[in-house]
């Protein structure tokens, strides 16, 4: 036996008792560390973006196709049996789903069986499975996207009581069979792992527990280390002394990670469920939940998109295992193991479905809330998007470029396209498009393409004429016309038709969209009157005081066209475009409303002069193609416009509740072989034709009387005269004189 001398002793007594005090003080700090991430905000939590709820009830304007296009977009599965959430079936006129339930602000939406019936594009009856008439059913809100931690991780926290038993089971029958009974680190996996590393003479295996793999994940790195298993141990042991398994177990289901969209990556089981299968985590299959709890060996690896026969092969050995542990029974395992891997294909949950419009959404909500607690607070954010409106505005604008490009050839190749439609009584942006790829993100045209929007401006001008006495019987000036430009050769606007007319009443100069009549007009009520007048609309940008504004040449967005009709179509009330209801804090509690606020621009009377004379346009002006699609019962109001050189093609209308504005055109500029109204306007008419539309009907106000007039001289005549039309006139500002009648039974 080796004795060591007194001095030596109490050198070595003296750093045993160092390193054991360091090694006392290191398990401290871990300890403190441990306790304070685990305790505290474990991770920065995305804002998820929803789309407004879609409500059901008795008289509701929906079909059968309507419903289903938000039951595809929520990932409902459809089938003979409807057993479980998130399952549907439809027959001719009857739908029976199970819906999903959601914690609204308000109130929380409980899961449920329904029963729907239909008649005539309307919802005639809705019970529940005990045949009992309920009043209104709020289907979940398709989640369309998020605004995302700067470090790329995105998950979708799942507590443990909503994680099916079935795949915790099978998550831990493939990872950490021992979980409920090791205290963090399992001796046997560690001789397991010390074994195949040794013959493999490197490291190749960890054997780590759930525990530990939460430990690496949360707390280290995934490097493959010695230090970093030394220090995977203690921790492992120190996290199982402090909390339950049921505590670590659920940060493991929501830390993991499980896959990778372009830079973002997938974290927990949560969002995995949603990126896969398009689906909440309740909501799937064994053989769906088998597969996830395969992923974590090595999402790469067993990347379905890429691999699906090795996804398949490690999803059917979770299957076995599950099996061979008696969690399943034989015939649950033949039946799941046979089932195809059922992936969503190319899910853009991270980019988002509906790209425009959350890029409308971010901007928006920017304004009230800092960038940091966007991306790290677990905001949720309602919207107004309502998906049916937008599939059917995609849909329309795709079938029209598709004609288009059928009819004209190769000059309408790559067209561009954007589209913005709100409900014209409450501002809410129902649906926007930033291009003719609506699902793939890149330049938001409806923002930021500012186009010249030719005729569209016109409304402003003969909305100025009307405020400042002249009445639509007025005779207008439509002969040629030279303007001088300081500096520049004179200005000769031209009418469409390279025409001038007789003198033309002024409902006749907007009907037919007459440039040159417009033109005087606006000269003699003078460009600052006009740009107030548009600016009272709506129209927030600068507008130079040239003469060419007159007829548009003004650059202008989607969106910024869309605020001065929706004042139009409101009667003359200006609410501000809403993209967003509300938002709420990650346990559901409501943190700020975005409510109506209305404010009365344009008189009654004068606004509904205008309403007339748009309805005319459309009757039998530059719009009245849409009624060979359209009942003329509805009463639509719009405008069409085509910018100088034919590089813009504009449409902008109405009815009683949809308002929508479309343009047209090509990125560098280049001419179309198409106007306003056999481009823009077509985009409108195949969307409007899928709708349920209300017509456009508006009170007479009490100072507008309806009189009949002479259509070319603007005369007061009478109704059994020829060439008479009957229109409207504030009061006291019918014309005196009246015309010679000629009878319609006269030769």
């Amino acid at each position: 036996m080796v004795i060591f001398p007194k001095p030596l002793r109490r050198i070595v007594y003296k750093l045993v008792s160092l390193l054991i005090l360091l090694a006392i003080i290191g398990l401290l700090f871990l300890d403190q560390h441990i306790r304070h991430k685990f305790e505290g905000k474990r991770w920065p939590l995305a804002s998820q973006v929803y789309a407004r709820p879609l409500e059901l009830y008795v008289g509701a304007q929906l079909s059968i196709e309507d419903i289903k296009i938000e039951l595809t977009g929520l990932g409902y599965h459809f089938t003979e049996q409807v057993a479980r959430s998130g399952q549907a079936h439809t027959t001719v006129d009857r739908m029976t789903l199970y819906t999903r339930g959601f914690d609204f602000t308000d109130a929380p939406e409980p899961a449920q069986l329904i029963h729907l019936t239909f008649a005539n594009g309307v919802i005639s009856s809705l019970t529940n499975q005990n045949q009992q008439t309920v009043p209104l059913v709020r289907l979940s809100p398709i989640l369309i996207g998020g605004i995302y931690p700067l470090n790329n991780e995105n998950r979708d926290l799942v507590p443990l009581d909503k994680v099916p038993t079935l795949f915790t089971q099978a998550l831990i029958a493939i990872e950490d069979r021992d979980f409920y009974q090791h205290i963090g680190i399992s001796l046997r996996g560690i001789a397991r792992a010390t074994l195949a590393n040794i013959r493999a003479g490197r490291l190749v295996q960890g054997g780590s527990t759930l525990t530990q793999q939460l430990i690496k994940n949360f707390y280290l790195t995934s490097e493959r280390s010695l230090a970093r298993k030394l220090l995977e141990l203690p921790m492992a042991l120190l996290l199982e002394y402090h909390y339950n398994k049921e505590a670590i177990l659920e940060a493991y289901i929501n830390e993991v990670y499980v896959g990778q969209s372009g830079d973002k990556s997938i974290h927990g089981f949560g969002l995995a469920a949603y990126y896969y299968f398009a689906k909440p985590l309740q909501d799937l299959e064994l053989e769906q939940w088998a597969f996830l709890a395969g992923l974590v060996k090595g999402p790469s690896s067993y990347n379905p998109r890429k691999y699906p026969d090795k996804a398949k092969q490690r999803r059917n050995l979770v299957l076995q295992v599950m099996y061979e542990q008696k969690i399943i029974s034989e015939q649950a395992y033949h039946h799941a193991r046979q089932k195809p891997l059922g992936i969503v294909a190319n899910n853009r949950l991270l980019v988002g479905a509906y790209p425009a419009y959350l890029d409308l959404v971010k901007r928006q909500v920017k304004q009230d809330y800092p960038e940091q607690a966007l991306r790290t607070e677990g905001l949720r954010i309602f919207t107004n998007l309502d998906p049916i409106v937008q599939h059917k505005a995609e849909k329309a604008l795709a079938k029209t470029l598709a004609r288009l490009t059928q009819q004209y050839g190769p000059e309408v190749v790559a067209t561009e396209g954007s589209m913005v439609i709100t409900q014209p009584q409450t501002g809410e942006i129902l649906a926007l498009i930033g291009g003719s790829q609506p699902r793939y993100k890149g330049f938001n045209r409806a923002l930021d393409a500012k186009r010249a929007i030719g005729s569209l401006i016109k409304p402003a001008i003969f909305l100025s004429a009307i405020e400042k006495d002249y009445h639509l019987a007025s005779l207008l000036d439509d002969s040629p016309l030279s303007v001088p430009i300081a500096g520049q050769a004179d200005w000769r606007p031209q009418n469409f038709d390279h025409r001038s007319h007789d003198p033309v009443l002024l409902h006749q100069a907007l009907t037919y969209s007459y440039n040159i009549s417009t033109v005087r007009l606006g000269l003699n009520i003078g460009l600052d009157h006009i740009i107030d007048t548009a600016r009272r609309l709506g129209l927030a940008e600068h507008m130079p005081p040239y003469p060419s504004l007159l007829l548009g040449a003004q650059g202008m967005t989607a969106l910024d066209v869309t605020r001065m009709y929706q004042t139009i179509a409101a009667n003359g009330f200006i609410l501000p475009l809403r993209s967003i209801r509300h938002v709420s804090n990650h346990q559901g509690q409501a943190l700020t409303r975005y409510p109506y606020q209305i404010e009365q621009r344009i008189d009654n009377a004068s606004s509904h002069l205008l309403q007339y004379q748009l309805k005319q346009v459309m009757k039998e002006g530059t719009g009245r193609s849409a009624y060979r699609q359209l009942a003329p019962t509805l009463q639509l109001a719009g405008k069409t416009g085509t910018s100088n050189a034919q590089r813009d093609s504009w449409f902008a209308g109405f009815s009683g509740n949809r308002l929508a504005v479309v343009w047209l055109g090509h990125d560098d500029n280049r001419p179309l072989p198409f106007t306003g109204a056999s481009g823009a306007l077509q985009v409108w008419i195949n969307y409007m034709a899928t709708e349920s539309l209300t017509p456009l009907t508006t009170p007479v106000p009490d100072n507008i009387q309806y009189h009949w007039i002479n259509r070319y001289n603007g005369k007061p005549s009478a109704a059994h005269c020829r060439d008479v039309i009957r229109i409207p006139f504030k009061a006291n500002q019918r014309p005196l004189d009246e015309t010679t009648c000629y009878s319609n039974e006269s030769s």
